[in-house]
């Protein structure tokens, strides 16, 4: 990522150079704001850092640091050791202070509570970053601060409604329909599709093959899917954590109680798999969003979620109801077989349909690069 860096500098002094000596001193203490938060990136998410690098460099500073803002956000929301009240209310501070309506230094002093609640290193180190990611923000390009600011204000509206529905872990409660369901894989995941294509019809020249609005309405239903897929994969640990993503009307129809799921998983499994079609087909839409790309940095970079997403539905597939049970995830050694395929390939699309016909495949052990 040291292009990515070099980047912001010589954007950041190129805006600031005629200002005088201290907005030049302010500018390099920037950097070195961006370059900590880099390297934050690539420590609480390997994979996203990883698929990141294969964007131009003008698309990589928004994304990473829209990336990083909901991080954070969403480390605060999963704060165990604060009452869910308070962690609300830290949740709309932090919206305000990212759309610039709250003190910068009132927003440190609420968010320091939560830093030595976090168990993992990059976890503190993401939410002490907070003010250089703001700093960051405050520097971007225009277009680009209006959009990360419209993001993650779904983003974080997306997590308070979840903590407001699921208040109470000693108590497992369900969505009540499937709109609530499409309501929450949306706040939290189908406007960053938009958001994705925004950025992209922005900043990469010949896009894609299809209009805005056709990409707007295939990415925001693609960023619904992964999250869709977050909750079958998770459906056990949420469970047991209180909070039921799948319809309750659902439930009803099948006379079963959520209390019942976990005890009772093959009573569960029409209306899992229900769900798994689903996804299977949002999918699909993905695929469609990412063979529409032009650029081929940008279709390995966009076409890498769609082909983890594929796998992990496949593994999911033939776990059954034992997909309760435990954690079913992507080796990271597949992982990086698509990634060295889509890199040697050029993200030809050959290669992709290929890899997706693969990553598909219940029985396959591995990702064969091609």
């Amino acid at each position: 990522m040291r292009g990515f860096v070099n980047y912001s500098l010589r954007r950041t002094l190129t805006l600031l150079s005629p200002l005088g000596r201290e907005r030049r001193t302010h500018a390099k203490q920037l950097l070195r704001d961006v370059a900590r938060s880099v390297r934050i990136l690539r420590s609480v998410s390997r994979s996203f850092y990883l698929s990141i690098r294969f964007l131009p460099i003008q698309l990589r500073e928004p994304i990473a640091l829209a990336y990083l803002l909901a991080r954070a956000t969403d480390s605060v929301a999963d704060t165990q050791g604060i009452s869910v009240p308070v962690r609300i209310e830290t949740l709309k501070m932090l919206s305000d202070g990212i759309q610039g309506k709250a003190s910068r230094d009132v927003v440190v002093d609420l968010i320091a509570a939560f830093v030595s609640l976090q168990e993992k290193t990059s976890e503190r180190q993401l939410l002490e970053s907070w003010p250089d990611c703001l700093g960051w923000l405050s520097q971007i390009e225009q277009a680009d601060r209006n959009d990360i600011r419209g993001v993650l204000e779904k983003i974080t509206h997306g997590q308070m409604l979840d903590l407001q529905r699921f208040d109470n872990p000693q108590e497992i409660r369900a969505l009540g329909t499937a709109a609530d369901l499409d309501e929450y894989t949306y706040l939290v995941a189908g406007c960053v599709g938009e958001f994705w294509t925004r950025l992209c019809f922005r900043h990469v020249r010949n896009f894609a093959r299809l209009s805005e609005d056709e990409m707007l309405a295939l990415g925001k239903r693609y960023g619904m899917t992964l999250q869709l897929i977050n909750v079958l994969r998770d459906v056990g640990s949420d469970l047991r954590a209180g909070r039921c993503y799948f319809p309750e009307y659902e439930l009803n129809a099948a006379h079963l109680a959520t209390s019942q799921i976990l005890s009772e998983p093959e009573r569960f499994q029409p209306i899992y798999r229900t769900w798994l079609e689903k996804a299977k087909a949002g999918l699909e839409c993905g695929m469609q969003y990412s063979r529409a790309i032009e650029n081929r940095r940008v279709r390995a970079a966009t076409v890498l979620p769609a082909l983890i997403g594929a796998r992990t539905l496949a593994l999911l597939d033939q776990a059954g109801a034992g997909a309760l049970q435990g954690t079913v995830k992507v080796s990271r050694r597949e992982v990086r077989a698509m990634i060295l395929s889509l890199a040697i390939t050029l993200a030809s699309h050959k290669s992709i349909d290929a890899i997706w016909k693969r990553a598909k495949q219940k029985n396959s052990a591995s990702i064969a690069c091609i």
